[in-house]
């Protein structure tokens, strides 16, 4: 029995060695587990801080766009203006458009039919398109002033035009050209007339032609220019009006919304030398 004792003593001894060497292991493990608790939150810390930073940075700005909105399209034009220009139109047939406030149209269309004598034949356009300031691409005239670049230029590379010229216009709007020139189609020769101006961030497109039709006689292009010159002037008056007083003072904005109102390739086309 002695024996068997001492031989026991040996290995309680290990297992108590073991015990105390495994309950030592114990802090520095829960130590080691708060260190990296501690790591955690700093990394937290600090993305926080970064985005905090991030957010604190001002935002891109760009000069407001002077006119917020547009007239309504048939109503531009007084009734006088279209009782001369377009006689016998009983009305104004109002472009589509998913907003009226961007980009908007009307066109009256006469008829004056004098049997044997012949017909004269009037047919009267208008197109109006807003853009709106950018953070991107820039403050709303600049993006109107592409536009109406890129009308003009449309205008005077019609298919077919004969007797073509342009000449630029004063006293309508910041800039405008009138072009005018003559088509040949079946029915008679339509003398066409295009006036584009821009006023702030619109842009007025105002299409006249007339033919005499059935061997009347064909209209004096001088007489229908002087129409046009008139009418497109009235145009982008009654969109300066339509906006207020003071809307073209050029206030600073805060950061400008996302895109355009509306781009070139989503506006209506200037050219009425399809229409008849």
């Amino acid at each position: 029995m002695q024996r068997r004792a001492q031989r026991e003593q040996p290995e309680r001894a290990k297992r108590l060695t073991r015990v105390l060497v495994c309950a030592a292991a114990v802090p520095v493990m829960l130590v080691a587990t708060g260190c990296s608790s501690d790591s955690g939150s700093d990394d937290g810390g600090g993305e926080k801080a970064a985005s905090a930073s991030a957010s604190a940075s001002p935002s891109p700005t760009v000069q407001a766009a002077a006119y917020r909105t547009l007239p309504e399209a048939c109503g531009v034009l007084s009734k006088k203006t279209l009782k001369e220009l377009a006689p016998k139109a009983k009305s104004g047939k109002e472009g589509s458009s998913d907003d009226v406030a961007s980009r908007a149209s009307c066109s009256w269309s006469s008829l004056d039919n004098n049997g044997v004598k012949g017909s004269q034949f009037r047919w009267l356009n208008v197109s109006l398109l807003r853009f709106e300031s950018d953070t991107t691409r820039g403050p709303g005239d600049k993006l109107a002033q592409e536009y109406y670049d890129k009308q003009v230029r449309e205008v005077r590379a019609t298919p077919g035009a004969k007797s073509l010229s342009a000449q630029p216009l004063t006293g309508t709007g910041d800039v405008a050209t009138a072009v005018r020139y003559d088509l040949k189609k079946k029915e008679g020769t339509f003398k066409q007339q295009t006036v584009v101006a821009r006023v702030e961030n619109v842009v007025v497109t105002l299409d006249y032609n007339g033919a005499g039709l059935a061997g009347d006689k064909t209209p004096d292009a001088d007489d229908l220019m002087a129409d046009a010159r008139k009418a497109a002037k009235e145009a982008v008056l009654s969109v300066t009006r339509a906006n207020g007083p003071g809307a073209a003072s050029g206030s600073p904005s805060a950061p400008a919304s996302g895109r355009p109102t509306a781009t070139a390739s989503e506006a209506p086309s200037a050219s009425a030398s399809g229409k008849s």
